[in-house]
């Protein structure tokens, strides 16, 4: 499945250094599926949104995603895609930027025939093939209709998906200068929330490796001050990770304050099943997996 990564440091910027990708030579790359994109998102101080990507074709075209990727921001979103839909390509690959903010997804999303129609033809333009932009255009859309409360306006879009279209999962990050939302629906794919002290558990500075995909992180800064993650899986020993609810949308503050609500208490009207997902879908969903705790 497509690998998230999320974090807020809230009113203080931080430097973090991320490695989206291992060596193509590393023996752990050879037995690894070859992603379709990697990307980084965050803000400069002038609160300007700014993205880092690379589409990906095979494993020699990985020298960005390999490389440590030194910046500075409060918010921060990486992500590495394995694509349910669309090809390997630079309008493809997260993280999307519409109007200040910055948007990664992890799932599948079918009938985007009548997405495309929801849309309409004088709404946002999609530049790639992705359900992900489709559903970040009906994010923006809700947003905007919602007199610019992004949590209402994802729960708004979130609803509609859940009502009219075929889904398996539309776990999603959305970030702007200091706030930063996070959705898992429905339970099919995991997302983790960990609210980190400064130091963290052992004291020391923040250094997250996953055991499933390719992404690490290193903050030094975070030896001295607090931060949220919210990452696909846990990517450390600290037992405070939390695995957000279905349905649950989460929202951390400028001030790190982190407030949670279900805002979809069912099922979607059509839940795929991973039987049911075209073959590129299927396999994108079952790469790289972590298992699933039996409870919270």
């Amino acid at each position: 499945m497509c690998h998230l990564f999320a974090m807020s440091s809230g009113p203080t910027r931080v430097q973090a250094t991320f490695w989206l990708l291992d060596a193509p030579d590393s023996p752990r790359a050879a037995t690894l599926r070859t992603p379709e994109g990697a990307g980084l998102g965050g803000f400069d101080a002038d609160g300007t949104a700014w993205v880092v990507k690379q589409a990906i074709r095979n494993r020699a075209d990985t020298a960005f995603a390999q490389e440590p990727q030194h910046v500075t921001s409060s918010t921060f979103v990486a992500h590495v895609r394995h694509a349910s839909t669309g090809r390997a390509c630079e309008d493809n690959t997260h993280p999307f930027v519409r109007n200040g903010r910055i948007f990664a997804h992890n799932g599948v999303i079918e009938g985007l025939d009548k997405l495309d129609a929801e849309l309409g033809t004088g709404g946002l333009p999609v530049l790639g093939d992705t359900d992900s932009e489709r559903f970040f255009a009906l994010v923006t859309r809700e947003i905007d209709a919602c007199d610019g409360d992004v949590g209402e306006g994802i729960a708004s879009a979130a609803r509609w998906a859940a009502e009219n279209l075929p889904l398996y999962s539309i776990n999603m990050i959305l970030i702007t200068e200091r706030d930063l939302w996070a959705l898992r629906y429905p339970d099919t794919n995991g997302l983790y929330v960990l609210r980190r002290g400064p130091g963290g558990r052992n004291e020391r500075h923040l250094d997250h490796a996953s055991p499933f995909s390719e992404i690490r992180v290193r903050s030094l800064d975070l030896l001295t001050k607090p931060a949220v993650v919210v990452e696909s899986e846990r990517m450390d020993e600290d037992p405070r990770w939390r695995l957000m609810e279905s349905g649950e949308l989460l929202h951390v503050a400028a001030d790190l304050t982190v407030t949670s609500r279900i805002v979809l208490d069912g099922p979607p009207v059509h839940q795929l099943s991973l039987d049911e997902l075209r073959p590129q879908a299927a396999v994108s969903q079952t790469t790289a997996v972590p298992d699933l705790p039996l409870s919270a």
